[in-house]
């Protein structure tokens, strides 16, 4: 059974999660993007503090606890001075703080292409539609999949996103069931497929793949790639 999530162990308390002025920053940094349909793009990452899941393969637990707040003004200025069109927001899980929905809407508002990584957990259904939204379906062996928020999938569109991190059979088997059951593929343009590093050869998933003829994109984390002696701000 997992363990119940408290508060402090998420670093906001829920009156801080509720603002629509603030955001709790983990980092902001400017990279290429590794993953998704944008991989091998300049990118502007905003990464948020604090997380409500514990997924078994999670490589930014720094996101858990450390950050500072910062106005959303003072985000969005940090931003501009990249001078780079494509932003990401990210986490930890970004949606947990009600100020991210705010600023997602001003960034879109002030022209920018823009994408947000969700764990899946939270609604997508008041994210502005213009904003890219990437959505995990939580696989069993994340510990996680029993927090999937099913729903999000009626508001999914083909501008969005759905993204499966496999570590097993197991996990291929059931993110097939999924595709299959939700119709993912006539729901979103694209299907993400990654493999836990580590834990499952990519060239066994790719193997899976071909042999199901699966419509969907085998991908990696190119930042770890490119930078694989660094954890953070890449």
């Amino acid at each position: 059974m997992n363990e119940p999530i408290t508060i402090a162990q998420n670093a906001l308390t829920v009156a801080e999660k509720g603002r629509l002025d603030t955001l709790r920053i983990n980092e902001i940094f400017f990279s290429i993007q590794g993953e998704g349909t944008r991989a091998g793009e300049p990118c502007v990452f905003v990464r948020l503090t604090g997380c409500g899941l514990r997924c078994t393969y999670c490589d930014t637990e720094y996101a858990f606890y450390e950050g500072s707040d910062k106005s959303l003004g003072e985000v969005m200025e940090q931003v501009r001075s990249y001078g780079c069109n494509l932003v990401e927001l990210t986490g930890g899980e970004p949606l947990e703080q009600e100020a991210a929905f705010v600023f997602l809407k001003m960034l879109c508002d002030d022209g920018y292409d823009v994408m947000v990584e969700t764990g899946g957990h939270v609604s997508i259904e008041h994210v502005d539609t213009r904003v890219k939204r990437i959505v995990d379906l939580k696989t069993p062996s994340s510990a996680m999949m029993k927090r999937n928020f099913y729903d999000n999938v009626k508001y999914l569109t083909p501008h969005d996103e759905v993204k499966f991190v496999v570590g097993s059979r197991e996990d291929y088997d059931w993110m097939k069931e999924q595709i299959e059951f939700f119709s993912l593929n006539n729901k979103v343009g694209t299907i993400l497929v990654s493999a836990v590093h580590g834990k499952l050869p990519m060239r066994d998933l790719a193997e899976w793949i071909l042999a199901d003829k699966l419509h969907v994109k085998l991908q990696t984390q190119l930042h770890k790639l490119i930078w694989p002696d660094i954890e953070r701000g890449v």
